[in-house]
């Protein structure tokens, strides 16, 4: 494959004059110029301090980022949410067990086709000021 293949995603996010913003935000994270020669490699993260079952996939993450990052990508880890089944065992944050499975996954498309921070901090300031959910029984 080519190395305008590899980059057919990543150099709509990062190529040309309009994308200078982009590159200007993705600097302010650490990129090198170097970096944006290279195919992007998005990588979802569920770690949190919220269950013994995820406190470990940060380290595997960075595993992941080494890796790609060695064979000529450019890592970029992000996180997402998750659910623990085992605090809302007999709550009603029980019934978002399975539906989370379908929330992480779009916030994972969600955030490798947008890249959007201010999406985040508006959503964020959103659910602060929601009451807490009320499901149908």
């Amino acid at each position: 494959m080519d190395e305008k293949e590899l980059r057919r995603y990543s150099r709509v996010v990062v190529d040309g004059v309009e994308q200078a913003p982009s590159r200007a935000i993705l600097r302010a994270v650490g990129f090198e110029e170097e970096d944006f020669a290279r195919p992007q490699v998005g990588i979802a993260s569920t770690w949190s301090m919220i269950t013994p079952c995820n406190m470990h996939i940060n380290d595997l993450a960075q595993l992941a980022a080494k890796g790609a990052d060695d064979a000529g990508g450019k890592a970029v880890i992000f996180n997402t949410m998750t659910v623990s089944d085992g605090i809302a065992m007999g709550t009603p944050g029980m019934r978002y067990s399975l539906v989370s499975r379908e929330i992480i996954a779009d916030s994972i498309h969600a955030t490798s086709t947008t890249r959007s921070s201010p999406k985040v901090t508006s959503s964020f300031l959103t659910a602060t000021w929601r009451p807490p959910a009320r499901l149908p029984r």
